[in-house]
């Protein structure tokens, strides 16, 4: 596929709730035990700052009229229509490159930049849709939201026609073909080339005219079904009727005596919708199990329609891969990922571990007391623990008026010692009405080099100049030379959306409970493989990687919070150092990694050869899943399977959670848990995997990271050593995506 992905978004479709634990200060025996031999980095004023612009905030927008921009600091992004204006304009630029390629085989030199032109052409359409997702999920105005969406049906449409176009393959087959080509080519070049190449493969380029037309129709019509899935995977489900007499005897003296009252006086059974706060009293506090299995059906019930949306989804997955000649969604989803086929991704995790992983779990110890975490405090220990592990840091930045969407989203820059601004991240943090629900890592834009681009042989079209003009400006924000680095790069640009609590003067700042600290550390695990992962080529910038490696730098984050180094980059002068009261076992830690064991295999049940069967039924077979593998048998009336909205977004490669989850929790031990800030330890971690992004093979940069040689081939045996492992941690958790 030309553009590899539209978008890349990392988000959780299950919040669950988590209560805050507390801390105690080290005795000085223990803290000197566990000192790094790094002297802690003061807090700097930058540091400083992140706590006042995040608890104590202001209107992010409200600027002078002078510095008006555009969204991201675009100046023509000032209005919905310029959006479609823009998508219209890289069209036209679009086919001009396309064009050009297309020439590449009349001069040796134009073959030489091949590679180089398809990236480019694969940067100018992500550019802007991902741009249009990033704004179809987090902009309040329905104008803006209709005029994404349009930009990014369009610019689907048109890469859908690339990916099949036999004239691109056919060129760049002459360049990978053409042995001294092949040796001017980098080696991140040439994985890109590859990636092409597969894509290219993956794509019903050797087929008929016919059957590539029906690959691109099939390839449109799952992106309007999973745009209609997605939108129902939040949408309200039915209240659940509940008789006054079962409301007896409810522990809950204050919502409890005003629901029997409220039956009392109606005389009518009582409407409780799921999710609600009367939902939860009487799922908690019922003494009866009627009601609570009446309110469990309801919130886990599904419509005729929502089942269909997605078993025709999964269908026209399974007809799309039929098509290349692949007997699965998954055998064609999986050939370019770790773990490589369907087979080698059921070796984790093994079966005898959906079996014990509920039974294995200690009671869990008492909580204890811990001091409040703001979430400026929070950001604050971020930005200092990226300085101790890799010379970077954060810093607020103003934005211009009309440069964000809502007056809650902040502009941080992200600084380099040696480099300087080395990327940007908007955070999005706050709940709204109408804001998606879970938290998200949006890659709006990616990382480039740009200087060695030769704009001006795209050639133009009569007419057109000014459309090609509009393309040109946009792709020319955030452009800039480093010191010590050769080249103009385009810098990554990434959006952080989470559903905190606003901070308000009535309450104060916004205190996180653990695992909404937990979920921020998962996230900027994301955003600091976007920033490091500065490579040449876009196509294998940042989190531009394989989907069951994705989840490996954001979930390894998390393992830092166990440590009481990194907790006491949290307080400003470095005093406190504080034992965190997550190290107690989380009640609900195997509860919810059985969960995550039973996602993954129906996600691969659903892309699986069955699917095509004429009687195939979601529901059967997620019961049929519970009742024969699972510890808890399914209930019938329920269908959680509508909600699952990673079966769209994560199709076939749901097992990444788990697979990277095992794979950081060795990262971890192996590497950092020792001496978390050492700086040469972050260095080598910076080194050997976040700055290759996906320019190379992740079991490679696994092995050499761990020491583990029997690791780099990525075959069968790696994928089951990485299954022997197990899961042995409590992060990575379905909250967090």
């Amino acid at each position: 596929m030309l553009p590899r992905r539209a978008a890349f978004i990392l988000a959780g479709p299950v919040k669950r709730s988590f209560r805050f634990r507390g801390c105690q200060r080290l005795t000085l025996s223990r803290l000197l035990a566990t000192q790094s031999k790094f002297p802690t980095i003061p807090a700097s004023s930058d540091d400083v700052a992140l706590v006042s612009l995040f608890d104590h905030p202001s209107p992010s927008f409200k600027r002078s009229p002078l510095s008006t921009t555009g969204l991201f600091g675009h100046p023509s992004l000032t209005y919905p229509d310029a959006l479609v204006s823009l998508a219209e304009a890289t069209l036209v630029r679009a086919q001009l490159l396309t064009d050009r390629i297309l020439r590449a085989r009349e001069s040796r030199d134009e073959l030489l930049k091949v590679v180089k032109n398809l990236d480019r052409l694969s940067d100018m359409l992500c550019g802007v849709i991902d741009l249009s997702e990033l704004i179809r999920n987090a902009h309040p105005d329905p104008m803006w939201v209709r005029a994404a969406d349009h930009a990014y049906d369009s610019l689907c449409e048109f890469m859908n026609v690339l990916n099949t176009h036999v004239g691109l393959y056919e060129v760049l087959k002459a360049v990978m073909t053409d042995p001294f080509i092949v040796s001017t080519l980098s080696p991140e070049a040439y994985k890109t080339a590859l990636i092409f190449w597969l894509d290219f493969e993956k794509s019903a380029i050797d087929l008929p005219t016919g059957q590539r037309k029906r690959f691109v129709s099939l390839s449109s019509d799952i992106l309007v079904l999973g745009r209609e899935f997605l939108g129902q995977v939040n949408a309200a489900r039915p209240p659940a009727s509940i008789k006054p007499s079962e409301l007896s005897g409810l522990k809950d003296l204050g919502m409890g005596v005003r629901m029997q009252l409220q039956a009392q006086f109606t005389q009518r059974d009582l409407l409780v919708y799921p999710g609600s706060l009367q939902a939860h009293m009487i799922m908690r506090s019922a003494p009866s199990e009627e009601p609570r299995r009446r309110i469990y059906i309801a919130a886990n019930s599904s419509t005729p329609e929502q089942l269909q949306i997605l078993e025709k989804l999964l269908r026209t997955r399974a007809e799309l891969a039929n098509l290349v000649g692949k007997e699965s969604y998954a055998a064609m989803t999986l050939s370019d990922k770790m773990a490589k086929t369907p087979g080698t991704s059921a070796f984790f995790p093994p079966d005898d571990y959906l079996l014990t992983t509920m039974a294995s779990q200690q009671p869990p110890a008492p909580p204890i007391p811990l001091l409040p975490l703001t979430l400026g405090t929070v950001f604050m220990g971020l930005s200092r623990l990226f300085q101790h592990l890799y010379g970077i840091s954060l810093r607020p930045a103003e934005a211009s008026s009309g440069e964000v969407w809502h007056p809650d989203v902040h502009k941080l820059e992200v600084v380099d010692e040696d480099k300087g601004v080395i990327g940007w991240i908007y955070a999005d943090l706050f709940a709204r009405r109408g804001k998606p629900s879970g938290a998200a890592h949006y890659t709006v834009r990616c990382s480039r080099r740009t200087d060695d681009d030769d704009e001006l042989s795209d050639g133009t079209v009569e007419g057109q100049e000014l459309h090609i003009l509009e393309a040109q400006h946009f792709e020319a924000v955030k452009r800039h030379r480093l010191p010590g680095q050769d080249g103009v790069y385009q810098l990554p640009l990434v959006v952080l959306l989470c559903e905190f609590t606003r901070p308000s003067l009535t309450h104060g700042p916004t205190v996180l409970e653990w695992h909404e600290v937990t979920t921020l550390f998962h996230e900027m695990g994301h955003a600091m493989h976007s920033m490091i992962g500065r490579t040449e080529y876009q196509n294998v910038s940042g989190t531009r990687c394989p989907t069951d490696f994705v989840e490996l730098p954001s979930i390894l984050m998390e393992h830092f919070l166990n440590s009481t180094m990194v907790l006491s980059l949290f307080d400003v002068e470095g005093t406190a150092v504080r034992q965190i009261g997550n190290h107690h076992a989380d009640p609900c830690n195997s509860i919810d990694t059985y969960s995550q064991i039973l996602l993954a295999a129906v996600d691969q049940i659903y892309h699986s050869p069955s699917v095509q069967a004429p009687n195939f039924d979601t529901t059967a077979e997620l019961a049929n899943l519970h009742n024969t593998r699972g510890l808890i048998p399914h209930v019938p009336g329920t269908s959680f399977q509508t909600q699952f909205g990673h079966l769209f977004g994560y199709g076939a490669t749901y097992y990444s959670y788990l697979f990277d989850r095992a794979i950081a929790s060795r990262v971890w031990q192996n590497v950092f848990s020792e001496d978390p800030l050492n700086r040469e330890t972050g260095e080598e971690y910076k080194r050997e995997v976040l700055r290759y992004g996906g320019g190379k093979d992740p079991w490679k940069m696994v092995s050499t990271l761990l020491c583990a040689p029997e690791l780099e081939e990525g075959d069968e045996e790696a994928m089951r050593e990485v299954g022997r492992w197990k899961i042995q941690d409590e992060v990575g958790l379905p909250v967090r995506h």
